[in-house]
């Protein structure tokens, strides 16, 4: 319930960054454009990201005939969440890893890769696949899209507002505002990167939760993901973008960071997620 809070507040959070700089730039009608914009671009990112995505990882659908157990597991999960079976994609890459994405219940995808299917056990890619249709029921892709949507936005209109800042009035009124133009210029964007991680990193402890719950069993999910980390540092992902990082279900290109590094990652650390897998009573 705390990472559910934390989530609309730090949405919140970013919508008012967005209005601010909006209104800042061009009083009201610069809090119009900014408002429009960013309907307009969660609008199309929502809707059209998951073919770029799939496109990206050269991911195809899964034939029931070849991947019968795969198939079979999601089905199963799908029907204990109550929402329609996703489709099947396999991704072609040994590096061992997950995503869920589509616009909706109805045209929501899983993607796994060759390599995860070799490296766990049956009950342990349940898990994995438990965790990525936790987030198709709770609409994590929405959220994600509209956080990153968001944040894109609020580095843009910094952008103008630096620019305004640097070329604008020469004026003795505007060029007071110089300096405050520059400072939100180049701390909004950084505020909203953090924030758009720190709703990241809640919605993965929500869906192992989520997912856990959906199959009654939070031990395989945490071997997984010990599996999957040591996996993907041996095969790391070799195709696709950083862009992505927050829809896998651990970091496809790279380790464990200190403390410092941990709070510009997508993930939470995977000790931490063990470790709450781990306490979980049914």
């Amino acid at each position: 319930m705390m990472n559910q809070i934390k989530t609309v507040l730090l949405l919140g959070v970013l919508s008012g960054i967005v209005l601010v700089i909006g209104k800042l730039l061009g009083g009201n009608i610069g809090l119009t454009i900014a408002l429009v914009f960013a309907i307009i671009m969660n609008f199309s990112a929502y809707f059209f990201s998951h073919k770029i995505v799939l496109f990206m990882y050269k991911a195809k659908e899964a034939p029931k005939s070849k991947y019968p157990h795969l198939h079979e597991l999601v089905e199963e999960i799908a029907e204990e969440a109550k929402i329609p079976k996703p489709k099947v994609y396999i991704v072609p890459s040994e590096s061992p890893n997950a995503f869920a994405t589509g616009p909706g219940y109805k045209n929501s995808i899983i993607a796994v890769t060759e390599g995860i299917i070799g490296l766990l056990s049956k009950e342990e890619l349940k898990g994995v696949l438990a965790h990525e249709i936790a987030h198709v029921k709770n609409r994590d892709m929405l959220i994600s899209t509209i956080a990153a949507t968001m944040a894109a936005v609020i580095a843009y209109i910094a952008n103008i507002a630096q620019f305004a800042a640097i070329f604008g009035g020469r004026d003795e009124e505007e060029g007071g505002n110089i300096i405050g133009f520059l400072l939100m210029a180049i701390l909004a964007p950084i505020a909203a990167m953090l924030i758009q991680l720190a709703i990241s990193r809640s919605r993965e402890y929500i869906a192992d939760e989520t997912g856990a719950k959906l199959i009654k069993n939070s031990k395989p999910l945490a071997s997984a993901l010990l599996k999957l980390e040591s996996g993907g540092k041996n095969h790391p992902l070799k195709m696709g973008s950083t862009s992505t990082n927050h829809m896998w279900v651990v970091h496809p290109f790279r380790g464990q960071g200190g403390v410092f590094l941990n709070l510009f990652m997508t993930h939470p650390p995977i000790s931490s997620r063990v470790e709450r897998l781990n306490k979980m009573k049914f």
